[in-house]
């Protein structure tokens, strides 16, 4: 199977069971799965929670575009846009937040011109008790370049780490 049919296996499970739906705030709009955000409304990091009543642990979020350069072209794909380890849930709101640094930078979306909507998917995972962030991140704080995020290869990092497989999942799109 590939990668890009593994995440869109995902994406009907969001689509159909809400309990597998990650809590998605973008922009200051609450996303329901595959809402149309212009490029404008979705630069700034988005805000993730649990929409289960068990928010205990600690989780890892992965957000990749699966359709760069073009939908109908997606050879880059997919392109990683954010890896936030250590997130940790409030007990009142849900809402996940860490105070320990990302892994990969949050970008926004930037399709090419004249790019018909890719789509901005957002994965959680239970974080494994051994996982060091050291182990996946830029040395010294450096931010994953360019081509390290293109052609993102999720299932050695999900391997790597130990993720299994994730436990809720959101998208969006936009161009």
């Amino acid at each position: 199977m590939s990668l890009i049919a593994y995440v869109e296996q995902y994406i009907k499970l969001a689509k159909s069971d809400a309990t597998k739906t990650l809590g998605l705030r973008v922009g200051g709009k609450d996303i329901v799965a595959g809402d149309y955000l212009p490029l404008s409304e979705a630069v700034s990091v988005p805000e993730i929670s649990l929409t289960t009543d068990d928010p205990a642990g600690r989780y890892v979020t992965v957000c990749v575009d699966l359709d760069g350069p073009y939908p109908s072209f997606p050879f880059l794909s997919p392109i990683l846009h954010w890896v936030q380890s250590d997130l940790q849930a409030s007990r009142s709101t849900k809402a996940l937040t860490t105070e320990k640094p990302f892994i990969a930078n949050y970008i926004g979306p930037g399709p090419p011109p004249g790019s018909s909507p890719h789509r901005y998917v957002f994965l959680l995972y239970n974080q494994p008790e051994e996982f060091d962030l050291k182990l996946y991140a830029p040395p010294g704080g450096k931010e994953y370049g360019n081509m390290a995020r293109m052609r993102y290869d999720l299932a050695a990092f999900e391997e790597k780490a130990k993720l299994g497989k994730p436990i809720a999942v959101n998208y969006f799109t936009s161009n």
